[in-house]
């Protein structure tokens, strides 16, 4: 069985459409939406384990320059 997680995501001005473009193509992302008020978009991730979460997470999510924050939501 999968671990699925969402992130609530901020990024830098003005780098949102890019930011969910470089989202959506990670193949662990499996949906990505821009949405308004305080964050500015939220995916859907999933990994074998959390362990898996937590190294997409470090190693290819907040790698992302544009990325300014994110708060993590694993599901339980």
């Amino acid at each position: 069985m999968m671990t699925i997680a969402y992130f609530l995501i901020n990024s830098e001005m003005r780098a949102e459409e890019q930011v969910l473009k470089d989202l959506k193509a990670l193949p662990e992302v499996k949906e990505a939406h821009g949405v308004y008020g305080v964050y500015d978009m939220v995916i859907k991730i999933e990994g074998e384990t959390t362990e898996d979460l937590k190294n997409i997470v470090a190693s290819k999510i907040r790698k992302n320059p544009r990325i300014r924050s994110t708060l993590t939501m694993i599901e339980v």
